[in-house]
């Protein structure tokens, strides 16, 4: 497959309360955005474990969102500030696997903002894109050098 030719896979981890109600949203509004999405709704953006993004690049996916509501509307209090140090941990552990940190995107989505989830989603598939497939074969790391 030629990188023209090239769809990334991207699984989006979205809160209950905000995020899957903004891609709800996204649907209902007839909003746009690239088909190569798997969502899955979590019930706060916290539950979300380096293990679940881990588990995904391993599994296929080329990039993870990870989608919550805004700081300060979380609905469990203060599990959208939790997500924010998890995805600062998540994305060192991908650098010690060798993996480009930015595949892993964090973003605060509410549920009135079905626009927005589509914009984002285009967004993040064209910077997929631009990286290439991912490839964890045990073969070939990704490094920061531009070819």
């Amino acid at each position: 497959m030629s990188d023209e030719d090239f769809e990334p896979k991207i699984i989006a981890f979205l809160c209950n309360w905000c995020s899957y109600a903004g891609a709800d949203l996204a649907g209902v509004s007839r909003e746009q955005y690239p088909a190569n999405i798997l969502n899955i709704k979590v019930m706060c953006s916290s539950r979300v474990s380096p293990e679940h993004v881990l588990r995904s690049f391993k599994k296929g996916a080329d990039g993870v969102l990870i989608a919550g509501c805004h700081p300060g509307d979380c609905h469990y209090i203060n599990g959208n500030y939790k997500t924010i140090r998890k995805a600062d941990l998540m994305k060192k552990i991908m650098e010690d696997f060798g993996i480009k940190p930015t595949r892993l995107r964090l973003e605060w989505i509410s549920s009135a903002e079905g626009g927005k989830f589509a914009r984002v989603m285009e967004e993040m598939t064209e910077e997929v894109k631009e990286i290439g497939p991912l490839n964890l074969d045990g073969t070939s790391l990704e490094d920061d050098t531009d070819e």
